[in-house]
C-alpha cells in the first residue's frame, strides 16, 4: 500500500484560522521535563538520567477546529436529520470513516464561488464516476495552496444546501475540503448578506444538515497528490466527549 498525508500540521504562528482562533503549543525540552521526573521518583538524580535528560512533552491551547478535523452534527444544530439529536464527535459511526475516497477538481472556479448540484454532477460525469452510498468525497478548491498564509481563509469555492444535500441524497456522509469551511468563505457570505439582506445564505452547506446528518472534514491538504478515484480514505477523529469536532489524521491509501 502508498499512503498520503491528507492532513495540515498543527503549529504555531503560521495563519490558518481567522486571527484570536488560531492554536497555542508550548514545547516543554527535555531539560525542562527534569524537575517533573525528580519529582516522581524521590532521590533520583539528574546526572543518573541517560544524558541527563528527562522527557519533552506540549501544552496545547486549541479549539477542536484548529488543523485538519472532522466536524460532527453538533457543530452545526442542536439537532439533526429533521429533529433528532445531533451526535457529538464521539458518537459518530467509525464505519463512516474508512470508506472508498473520490476527489472532485474545483480549482477552476473562482474563490467565493457557491458550487451547484448540477456542478459536482458534471465533474461526475468528466471522470466517469458514478457515487455509491458512503463514498467520502473530497474537494480540491485550489484553497490548499493558500494554507499558510493570510488569505487562507477567503480562498477557494465552497458548497452549499443544495449541493450538499444532493450529495446526501446519493449516500455519501463525509465530505471534505481543502479550505478552511465547507462553506463559502465568510468574507464572500458578508458581501452577500450585505447585498441581498437574506440571512439564510449564512452557513447554508453546514446546515443542511439539519435535514441530513453528515461530517465535513475541513483543511486537507495534498488533495493534488490524488487521483480521482482507487483510494481509500481513513479518517477517524479523537474522540473528544460531548465535542463538536476532533482532530483528524486523514490520510489516503492507494495500492501499489
Amino acid at each position: 500500500m502508498r499512503f498520503i498525508d491528507l492532513s495540515n500540521s498543527l503549529e504555531n504562528d503560521v495563519p490558518a484560522d481567522p486571527p484570536g482562533l488560531g492554536p497555542a503549543i508550548q514545547y516543554m525540552s527535555h531539560k525542562a521535563g527534569i524537575p517533573q521526573m525528580l519529582a516522581m521518583f524521590p532521590g533520583l538524580r539528574e546526572e543518573q538520567l541517560p544524558h541527563s535528560e528527562a522527557w519533552a512533552a506540549e501544552l496545547l491551547q486549541v479549539t477542536t477546529h484548529n488543523g485538519t478535523h472532522l466536524d460532527a452534527p453538533w457543530h452545526y444544530a442542536s439537532t439533526m436529520n429533521g429533529g433528532e439529536r445531533a451526535w457529538t464527535i464521539d458518537e459518530i459511526p467509525l464505519d463512516w470513516c474508512f470508506r472508498p475516497g473520490v476527489k472532485l477538481d474545483f480549482r477552476d472556479r473562482p474563490h467565493g464561488h457557491l458550487v451547484r448540484a448540477d456542478e459536482i454532477a458534471a465533474k461526475l460525469i468528466e471522470i466517469g464516476y458514478h457515487l455509491k452510498p458512503f463514498d467520502i468525497v473530497l474537494m480540491n478548491t485550489g484553497a490548499g495552496s493558500a494554507y499558510g498564509s493570510a488569505s487562507y481563509v477567503d480562498s477557494g469555492c465552497g458548497f452549499g444546501r443544495e449541493a450538499t444535500l444532493w450529495l446526501l441524497e446519493q449516500g455519501v456522509r463525509i465530505v471534505g475540503t481543502d479550505a478552511w469551511s465547507w462553506d463559502v468563505p465568510f468574507s464572500f457570505t458578508r458581501a452577500r448578506l450585505a447585498r441581498d439582506g437574506n440571512p439564510s445564505i449564512i452557513w447554508e452547506g453546514h446546515k443542511a444538515g439539519l435535514e441530513k446528518a453528515y461530517c465535513q472534514l475541513e483543511k486537507l491538504a495534498n488533495l493534488d497528490k490524488l487521483p480521482t478515484t482507487g483510494f481509500t480514505v481513513s479518517c477517524f477523529p479523537f474522540k473528544i466527549c460531548g465535542a463538536s469536532a476532533g482532530f483528524t489524521r486523514a490520510v489516503a491509501i492507494l495500492p501499489e
